[in-house]
C-alpha cells in the first residue's frame, strides 16, 4: 500500500484477421480494478503469462491503493460507466453495498478449496460473493539488529508495560543506534490509523466482523488502552507525523534503519526487501498491546476479496472466474502467489516445500496463529467510510493538537450511531 495510484494497462483489444481475410474469435476482455500496489508489477507479469496460454483472453489491470482510498476510487470507477469485470470488496459492509453487482462464486475452485472461515466475510445468504486474496497480519515490525544492539530481548515484549520499557531504552540510545526516532507513524495514511490501529481495540470490543457490522453504536470499551498505545507511538515517532506517508514510513525510515519499529503488516516485506535484503531477513512482529484487553496478540485476517461483476457479459464473467481460479490453483499461479506476491494463502493445495511462506513476517503470523494469539479484523464491518474519513481524520487532528482524545471519541461515536440509523 503506497501513496500513489498506479494503472497497469496490459495490451489492447484486437480483432485478429486470418490471411484469407476471415475474422478469428474476438478476444474476451477482462478488466481488473485491484487495490494491492505491492503486487502490481508481479500481477502484471502473471497476467502476461496467462494471456500467452489463453490467446483469446485479454487482461487489463488497474491498481489503486496506498494513500488512495480504494473504496472511493471504486465508486468513481463504477460511476464512470467503465466497469471492471473483477474488483475488490473488504467484507460484509462492502458486500452489502455492492450486492447488486456481485456474481455468486460458490462454484469456483477457489471457493471449494478455501480454508474454513476464510469466506465468511464475503458470504451472504449462503452464497459466496468474494474470494480471499490472502491472510495478512500486522503489528509493530521491528528491526532485530537494532534491538540486539540495544540489549532488548523482543521475546520479552508481551504487554504494554514491556513495550513501553523497550521504547524508552531505545529512545535513550538513539544517537549510538543511528536512529531519528523509535517509531515511524504514518499519520498521513488514515487507513493505518483509522482502520488498522483502531481495530486492535475495537476487535476486542466487538469480537468479530459481523458484530461490528450489525452494531448500532461503538462504545470504545478500551479507549484508555487505545490512547496509551497511540500516545506512545506519537510521543516517540519521527515528526512531522501527519506528513509521513507509507513510502516515507516503510522505505525511507524503517528500511533505511532510521527507526526501530513501525506499525505495518506483512505486505511491507516486499518493499523492505527491495531496499535492503539483509534487513528484510532480520525483522519480525511485535504485538500492539491494549491495556485492559488481550495484549500479546496480532490482528490476522483477510484484507480483501476478489469479486466478479454481474454487469459485464456472461463470457466476461466466466473468463474472470477462470482467470482467478488459474491464479490460485495452477502451478504457475501458486508459485507467484507464494514466491512473488509473498502471500499467506487461505487455500488448500499449497503443500509443497517450495510453496511455504519464507519471509520472517509471514512466519511470525503463523507462529502467533498456531499459539492462538490472534484477534480478528473487524474494520471491514465499520460503517462505510467511517474508519478513514472520520476516525482517521480525527486522529490527525489529535496529532496536531486541535482536539482532545475525548473529543475524538465523542465525534466518532456520534458519527457511527448516525450512520447506522
Amino acid at each position: 500500500m503506497k501513496n500513489y495510484m498506479k494503472g497497469l494497462l496490459v495490451g489492447s483489444a484486437l480483432l485478429l484477421t486470418a490471411c484469407g481475410g476471415e475474422k478469428e474469435q474476438e478476444k474476451t476482455v477482462v478488466d481488473i480494478f485491484q487495490f494491492k500496489v505491492e503486487i502490481a508489477e508481479e500481477f502484471d507479469a502473471l497476467s502476461q503469462i496467462y494471456m500467452e496460454e489463453h490467446p483469446n483472453v485479454e487482461i487489463n489491470i488497474e491498481t489503486v491503493g496506498g494513500g488512495g482510498d480504494y473504496g472511493a476510487s471504486l465508486r468513481a470507477k463504477m460511476a464512470s460507466g467503465n466497469e471492471p469485470a473483477i474488483f475488490n470488496v473488504g467484507g460484509p459492509q462492502d458486500v452489502y453495498d455492492w450486492q447488486d453487482k456481485l456474481v455468486d462464486l460458490s462454484d469456483t475452485n477457489m471457493a471449494k478449496s478455501a480454508f474454513k472461515g476464510s469466506l465468511d466475510g464475503a458470504t451472504l445468504d449462503g452464497k459466496v460473493y468474494g474470494l480471499p486474496y490472502t491472510q495478512e497480519g500486522y503489528g509493530f515490525i521491528y528491526n532485530k539488529g537494532i534491538f540486539a544492539s540495544a540489549g532488548i530481548d523482543p521475546n520479552s515484549i508481551t504487554s504494554f508495560a514491556t513495550l513501553e520499557k523497550a521504547v524508552k531504552v531505545l529512545d535513550t540510545k538513539k544517537k549510538e543506534l543511528g536512529l531519528d526516532a523509535v517509531f515511524a507513524l504514518a499519520g498521513k495514511e488514515t487507513w493505518v490509523t483509522g482502520l488498522h490501529y483502531s481495530n486492535v481495540g475495537l476487535s476486542q470490543e466487538f469480537g468479530d466482523v459481523f458484530a461490528a457490522y450489525n452494531a448500532k453504536t461503538v462504545e470504545f470499551k478500551y479507549s484508555d488502552g487505545m490512547k496509551k498505545l497511540f500516545d506512545l507511538q506519537m510521543d516517540y515517532a519521527r515528526t512531522p507525523i501527519n506528513a509521513t506517508d507509507y513510502s516515507t514510513q516503510v522505505e525511507r525510515l524503517f528500511s533505511m534503519g532510521k527507526v526501530a519499529m513501525t506499525q505495518q503488516g506483512n505486505w511491507a516485506y516486499g518493499s523492505i526487501n527491495g531496499i535492503d535484503e539483509k534487513l528484510a531477513g532480520n525483522i519480525g512482529f511485535l504485538p500492539m498491546p491494549i491495556v485492559g484487553a488481550k495484549e500479546n496478540v496480532l490482528p490476522v485476517g483477510i484484507p480483501m476479496y476478489w469479486t466478479v461483476n454481474k454487469s459485464v457479459t456472461p463470457a466476461q464473467q466466466q473468463a474472470a472466474k477462470d482467470f482467478l481460479d488459474w491464479v490460485y490453483t495452477s502451478d504457475t499461479g501458486k508459485d507467484y502467489v507464494i514466491n512473488k506476491f509473498n502471500f499467506v494463502p487461505p487455500y488448500k493445495g499449497f503443500d509443497g516445500e517450495n510453496l511455504q511462506p519464507k519471509d520472517p513476517l509471514a512466519k511470525d503470523i503463523m507462529k502467533f496463529s498456531k499459539a492462538g494469539n490472534t484477534i480478528s479484523w473487524v474494520f471491514m464491518g465499520y460503517p462505510t467510510g467511517w474508519g478513514q474519513e472520520k476516525l482517521g481524520v480525527e486522529l490527525q487532528k489529535y496529532v496536531d493538537g486541535q482536539v482532545t482524545w475525548d473529543q475524538v471519541i465523542k465525534v466518532t461515536k456520534d458519527s457511527w450511531a448516525e450512520s447506522r440509523k
